[in-house]
């Protein structure tokens, strides 16, 4: 596909190495950026797909913000591909009053969906393209914030369940590995439950947030299940994971990727690269984790 180089934005970040177009809509054309390891670094190691956020209504593939922990990846080794995807909120009336938060969930769902099938489309292409990216296409850890952490594991619940969408992925594919800052899994099947052993995850989440719910909240087999229980449904499906729930924290933690980076690296050396199935159930009460402005769905959908 057309090699687009978006310089006046990627050129930010240092190691940006070109925007590449891997999908093309009905609505709009989606791009991804490449980001590669810095010279010197660990060679080998998998690739990071991220997945921006912003309540499927804002965000970029390439915001400034993100740069410092690309760049923290990239000098450890990891290249990174940052992803758009359809906005499936943009521009959509949501109430979350008692008499439509059933027409919310449903939206919202929709709107995840959308995501899943755009993520599936990314990572479709990087195998096409392996080659030319240098990009093992085997070795890809899905990362998302916010929005795209509800994204990310959405997908690799529904790789693991080979639901339609993702029956669009080759056969043998699997994640190497999630990350999410303040994710959810989206479902209006039940609770969600892994047919067959999905790859290590690493959920971070504050107690207190009050926009990607950090337990559940559900009406019949309609719902959200936050990261809380997302690991209760790991353990007990027998299933290794790592959660770092943080006291007092609000949606915050979805911003705190750089804060968070020990935690990260470790998940990726230990369990990622070597395997290791190590669980890890951690409350943290952190007064040097950085505080940032609580962020409600009022606030997102104004």
């Amino acid at each position: 596909m057309t090699l687009f180089l978006a310089m006046a934005i990627g050129s930010e970040a240092q190691n940006f190495s070109g925007t590449y177009l891997y999908e093309k809509r009905d609505t709009c054309d989606l791009f991804l950026d490449v980001y590669e390891p810095s010279p010197g670094s660990e060679a080998g190691r998998p690739t990071v797909m991220f997945v921006f956020g912003g309540g499927f209504v804002g965000g970029q593939r390439n915001e400034p913000f993100y740069h410092p922990w690309f760049k923290l990846l990239n000098d450890n080794g990891f290249r990174v591909v940052a992803i758009d995807y359809r906005l499936g909120l943009k521009g959509v009336d949501m109430r979350f009053d008692l008499f439509h938060l059933i027409d919310a969930s449903k939206k919202t769902q929709k709107a995840v969906n959308m995501g899943v099938e755009d993520v599936f489309s990314a990572v479709n292409y990087l195998c096409r393209n392996k080659d030319k990216l240098g990009i093992d296409p085997f070795r890809i850890v899905l990362a998302g914030n916010s929005a795209g952490a509800m994204i990310s594991l959405s997908s690799e619940w529904e790789e693991c369940n080979r639901t339609p969408r993702a029956q669009t992925l080759p056969e043998d594919f699997r994640f190497a590995g999630v990350i999410s800052f303040a994710g959810a899994i989206m479902s209006d099947t039940g609770k969600p439950r892994y047919l067959r052993e999905p790859c290590p995850q690493l959920l971070i989440h504050g107690t207190d947030d009050a926009a990607v719910t950090y337990k559940k909240t559900s009406f019949a087999k309609r719902g959200m299940w936050g990261s809380s229980h997302v690991a209760e449904i790991l353990e007990k499906q027998g299933f290794s994971y790592q959660i770092f729930r943080y006291v007092g924290h609000t949606h915050d933690m979805a911003a705190n990727l750089v804060e968070t980076w020990p935690e990260q690296i470790r998940f990726l050396e230990e369990n990622v690269i070597a395997g290791i199935k190590r669980t890890i159930d951690a409350t943290l009460d952190d007064p040097a984790m950085t505080v940032r402005e609580e962020i409600t769905l009022s606030d997102i959908y104004k």
